[in-house]
């Protein structure tokens, strides 16, 4: 997309703004990362504005990370004084999470942007199913695994998070509560996490975008400038409304209409890598 009318950057500026809103409020409202968002939603912003397929998902990817640096250490440091981060766990687990990190950044370096969006559909496929189908509550074990077990799944929350673009939540809340861990605690150490996944996430999205052909305008590697500037104030400022709306809501109701909505989304990505 080398050339660009003035009609298409407004246009692109527009979506980028509502795709921050829209990651913000549901945020809010169900307190998961924007990540799971923002990235189909630019995947598909992109795909309609005709970007080059080959760099299509590697630029909502790495865009997601970006914006994760800012979000992500806004919500960590809130937790943290919260006391709802577990820096015991941390200190034990973020070396095999950031080992992932690099591994699954590098692999998806190397990968074609289907090989990444089939990744991404599958993954939110799963996430869908395990929100429409796990009962509140419903735990594995009363804690974590010991060594090596704890340390290959803090690789593997690493490795697929930075492939999908998300932070710490998608996976990390999910696995944590299924080890017993407080939901609060739980979703303030995935905060971290995520901090954990975007420094390394986005260094390496900008690496492997280094005078890549095809991306859209403003990018940095696969990070696309505009959309990092855009979609953080947008999001930080729907958020507390979706948070305002959860409390006037069913959230269980909020929870299935979401579940749904990633899992056909999931089902779409599918559908596109294959077809």
């Amino acid at each position: 997309m080398e050339d660009i009318s003035v009609l298409s950057m407004v246009l692109l500026a527009g979506a980028l703004l509502a795709t921050g809103v829209v990651a913000g409020i549901v945020a809010g409202l169900l307190g998961v990362g924007g990540g799971i968002v923002i990235v189909p939603v630019l995947y598909y912003m992109f795909s309609g504005l005709g970007l080059d397929e080959n760099v299509l998902m590697h630029v909502a990817v790495g865009t997601s990370l970006a914006t994760i640096l800012a979000t992500g250490t806004s919500s960590a440091r809130a937790h943290w004084k919260r006391g709802s981060v577990d820096m015991d766990l941390l200190k034990t687990w973020w070396w095999a999470i950031a080992l992932g990190v690099l591994g699954g950044a590098t692999l998806a370096g190397n990968l074609s942007g289907g090989a990444l969006t089939l990744i991404f559909g599958v993954v939110a496929l799963a996430v869908s199913a395990n929100m429409l189908l796990r009962k509140d509550g419903a735990a594995l074990a009363e804690k974590l695994p010991g060594s090596p077990f704890k340390e290959l799944m803090g690789f593997v929350i690493g490795g697929i998070s930075v492939m999908m673009g998300i932070g710490g939540g998608t996976l990390g809340v999910p696995t944590l509560t299924l080890f017993s861990y407080p939901i609060r605690k739980a979703v303030g150490t995935a905060a971290a996490i995520g901090l954990i996944i975007a420094i390394p996430g986005t260094l390496s999205s900008i690496y492997f975008g280094m005078g890549a052909e095809g991306r859209p305008p403003f990018s940095l590697g696969y990070v696309n400038l505009i959309g990092f500037l855009l979609i953080i104030p947008a999001s930080t400022y729907s958020a507390p409304l979706g948070a305002k709306i959860a409390h006037t809501i069913d959230p269980s109701k909020l929870k299935l209409v979401f579940a749904l909505f990633l899992g056909f989304t999931g089902l779409r990505m599918i559908y596109g890598a294959i077809m």
